[in-house]
């Protein structure tokens, strides 16, 4: 069984950070730090200057990240040296423009560094035929998004060709960022993705409590917080504190 189908075996807890947020070595503290939290499957953000689908938060993190020198490279070594001390799910999170000049040396390496999945956020369907081409042939699952803006004959084309990973259902309009609440039709826009695909389904943008996060997982089979956690680094949170604020937000004992 894959790693990402064990995280899915009792609900998936799905948490978003930038590499290099702090520095390479910090970087991977708070990773470890979130798996002791509870966290059983880690999104490891590659940062980029323009990310169209980030709020503020997060654009915050990986100009951070920029700015002390994180690479491409220097974000799978991120991966690398997690995975040499967990065997904890990794999906990597990165925009196209980063990975697109040698796409298929990215994800090789990706894999060699021990992620799992890929999710290109800002990689249409119509023009990712070579990227989902090179993840099956490596054993990479390629993650997706559906919004709720996306239309049902669409979504139902995307999710044919997946058979592997989950789908990341991104339940709120517009970019990344904490929010109040969920939307009121989220019930029903989960049971039209579960229509469409028997794949496991993540809910993330916007979660911001753990109020959220056990509603979510009454409904879907996994959740995903990202902005949350990135602002408590932006607090200078130390690991130890980090992994307590992910116990309580997952309500892990």
């Amino acid at each position: 069984m894959s790693r990402i189908k064990q995280a899915f075996q009792n609900k998936a807890k799905i948490a978003y950070l930038t590499a290099g947020d702090g520095g390479i070595t910090k970087s991977v503290e708070y990773f470890l730090a979130l798996e002791a939290g509870g966290v059983n499957l880690l999104e490891v953000g590659i940062p980029y200057s323009d990310p169209v689908a980030d709020g503020p938060v997060i654009q915050a993190a990986m100009e951070r990240a920029l700015l002390a020198g994180t690479t491409v490279n220097s974000s799978l070594e991120v991966i690398r040296q997690i995975r040499a001390k967990s065997e904890v799910a990794i999906i990597v999170f990165t925009y196209y423009n980063p990975i697109n000049q040698d796409l298929y040396s990215f994800l090789h390496k990706a894999k060699q560094a021990g992620a799992d999945g890929v999710l290109v956020v800002d990689l249409p369907y119509e023009e990712a035929a070579s990227y989902h081409h090179y993840c099956r042939s490596l054993g990479l699952a390629p993650i997706t998004v559906i919004a709720p803006s996306t239309k049902p004959e669409r979504m139902k084309r995307i999710l044919a060709d997946l058979h592997d990973g989950f789908v990341y259902y991104a339940c709120q309009k517009g970019t990344t960022g904490a929010r109040s609440g969920l939307p009121e039709d989220l019930s029903s826009q989960l049971d039209n993705v579960r229509k469409a695909s028997d794949l496991p389904i993540a809910v993330g943008f916007g979660i911001s409590n753990a109020a959220m996060v056990q509603e979510i997982l009454k409904l879907a089979d996994g959740c995903v917080v990202g902005s949350y956690l990135v602002r408590k680094l932006e607090d200078e949170i130390s690991p130890k504190e980090l992994t307590k604020v992910t116990q309580e937000l997952f309500d892990v004992a």
